[in-house]
């Protein structure tokens, strides 16, 4: 931690400058794919190549990762979590390994609480030495997160995608048996609104970072809500978007991943991105971001968007609170799709909790197209794990579609507030059905940007084609305060 806040001051104190340290300073990697490699990054081809190694890295890796995160170091408890038999593996390898995620996952958890104490605390604690905190934070959390590619020379073996925690249907019925009738009661708003505690200030890469935290209103989660919000400098009442992120995303936990939310806050948005059900702060056990999500089909999905929009309606009344700008909502990917949900069921909301305007990146027009039927679906075979769980195609398609949108009702911010971007060769939200519903909503065509490019080469251009960002602060810019 003084290692960073010293690297930090050397570098300030050059001949003629002062010493203002900021979060995330760009590093290397971001660079480059801000850079050149963003160019070759931004075409088809990266969509297949990350698809690839999605499938065949990083979610085994994964799975291991998160099987040794919660072994303590000791191979058979690894072993079982796989589960993999002893006599194919080289064990003295394993326990090397083990003992390097339990050091990182230990140092992570120390400077947590750390962070907690220094960010939401009672006791004062100096701008520079929050910057060296969060910095340091992110930098164990990282070093945590690469552990994973030590496990490697195990993909030899036939590794799990995902640990299937598959409920049978009556269990299923128990819980959302009632939403088939009406789906109201398991999106209302909290009453009364969970206390939200806001975090100490710090200089942020754009604007001004800090944290807000509260009490997840659903019982089905239990757990305490994060959220980074990103605030611009010298913008006053500005326009807030709650932004949801991606399946398995944890922009607060890796170096090098490009945000969205840099270009809206340059335009003077204050962007707040709370962490999705089961990702990053929220992560199960045993588990890796988003993979409670999949695993638990279809209480997965069922808990993950119920609980995530009662918590987006509390960001919604923490920002009415504090100012009058409009209040919108959006998302890539995942949080594409949870906002789309709440752009329905939020018209049953008290109209102060209703959002302005929505801005969707890469999103399906049915939550099955992408839960059941996507590129990820596929590989992660949900719908196979249903099966063996005693569950029918019919069964299934009962319960999914409580999460779509209506597509008989315009949102509840009208078709004229919606921009989104689209791209036609999008096989992990497929693209057809995500253009079927601007179709039928209506969204104006001004509004529409349809890219030749997938699911993943679509971000990669919005670094540089900014013409959706600034679409939607047109749009923002001519609503009511």
């Amino acid at each position: 931690m003084l290692e960073a806040e010293s690297s930090q001051k050397k570098q300030a104190e050059l001949p003629g400058s002062e010493w203002h340290p900021r979060l995330r300073p760009e590093d290397a990697t971001e660079r480059r794919v801000r850079g050149a490699m963003g160019w070759l990054l931004a075409y088809p081809w990266f969509d297949r190549l990350s698809l690839w190694m999605l499938v065949r890295y990083f979610f085994p890796l994964s799975r291991l990762w998160a099987a040794a995160t919660v072994s303590r170091g000791i191979p058979e408890r690894f072993l079982e979590e796989i589960p993999l038999l002893s006599a194919s593996v080289d064990l003295n390898r394993i326990q090397g390994i083990l003992f390097q995620v339990e050091a990182a996952r230990a140092a992570a958890e120390a400077v947590d609480a750390t962070w907690r104490n220094s960010f939401f605390g009672d006791t004062h604690v100096s701008p520079e030495a929050l910057v060296a905190i969060e910095t340091a934070r992110r930098d164990h959390h990282h070093t945590l997160n690469t552990t994973r590619r030590q496990f490697r020379f195990l993909l030899k073996h036939s590794i799990p995608i995902i640990s299937p925690q598959t409920p049978s249907p009556e269990e299923v019925a128990a819980v959302y048996g009632a939403a088939l009738e009406d789906r109201t009661p398991f999106f209302r708003p909290p009453d009364p609104m969970p206390e939200v505690e806001v975090s100490r200030r710090v200089p942020g890469s754009v604007g001004t970072d800090y944290w807000l935290r509260f009490a997840s209103p659903s019982s089905r989660l239990g757990d305490t809500v994060y959220a980074h919000v990103h605030e611009p400098e010298g913008v006053r009442n500005p326009p807030t978007i709650i932004f949801g992120h991606g399946i398995c995303v944890e922009f607060d936990h890796w170096h090098g991943l490009v945000d969205e939310v840099d270009g809206l806050c340059s335009m003077g948005f204050r962007v707040i991105r709370p962490e999705a059900p089961w990702h990053g702060r929220r992560r199960l056990p045993g588990h890796y971001s988003g993979e409670t999500i999949v695993s638990r089909t279809p209480f997965g999905p069922l808990d993950a968007f119920c609980g995530a929009l009662r918590e987006w309606s509390v960001l919604i009344h923490w920002a009415r609170q504090i100012g009058s700008g409009p209040i919108t909502i959006g998302g890539s990917s995942l949080g594409a799709l949870m906002s789309l949900l709440c752009a329905d069921v939020a018209r049953d909301w008290p109209q102060a909790l209703r959002p302005q305007a929505m801005l969707l990146l890469t999103h399906s027009g049915h939550q099955q197209d992408a839960l059941m039927r996507g590129a990820l679906a596929r590989v992660w075979k949900a719908r196979e794990a249903m099966e063996a769980r005693g569950w029918t195609a019919e069964m299934a398609e009962r319960y999914l579609p409580i999460l779509d949108p209506d597509w008989n009702q315009v949102p509840v911010m009208g078709p004229e507030q919606v921009v989104s971007v689209l791209g036609s060769y999008d096989h992990v939200t497929p693209f057809d059905s995500g253009l079927d519903l601007l179709n039928t909503w209506r969204v104006p065509d001004e509004n529409r940007f349809v890219w030749r490019r997938g699911h993943f080469s679509v971000p990669m251009t919005l670094i540089r084609n900014t013409a959706p960002l600034e679409r939607f602060k047109t749009v923002v810019s001519r609503l009511p305060t």
